[in-house]
């Protein structure tokens, strides 16, 4: 997650940082409003704490340098997925 998402969801070592976090992340582990045009389901559009957020995927080797040369390969991909606020995209 971004610098903002994070700021958005305060210190998580109290309860109420800790339930924003895990309500953030249960609701991009459930979406599921993907558009027809993206069969990847690499990105999506989401409203949390009453405003417009973005999560996108994507596919690394697994140094974390390089793009992946074969994303559909989970032994040369490694995946990183970033939440963000949807004025940081």
């Amino acid at each position: 997650m971004t610098a903002g998402i994070a700021g958005g969801i305060g210190d998580v070592t109290t309860w109420s940082g800790w339930r924003k976090r895990a309500e953030l992340l249960r609701t991009v582990r459930d979406f599921d409003a993907f558009s027809p045009d993206s069969p990847e389901r690499d990105f999506g559009r989401f409203e949390w704490q009453e405003a417009v957020c973005y999560f996108k995927i994507d596919y690394y080797d697994p140094s974390l340098e390089w793009g992946s040369a074969n994303p559909a390969d989970p032994a040369v991909t490694a995946r990183v997925l970033t939440i963000m606020w949807a004025y940081e995209y």
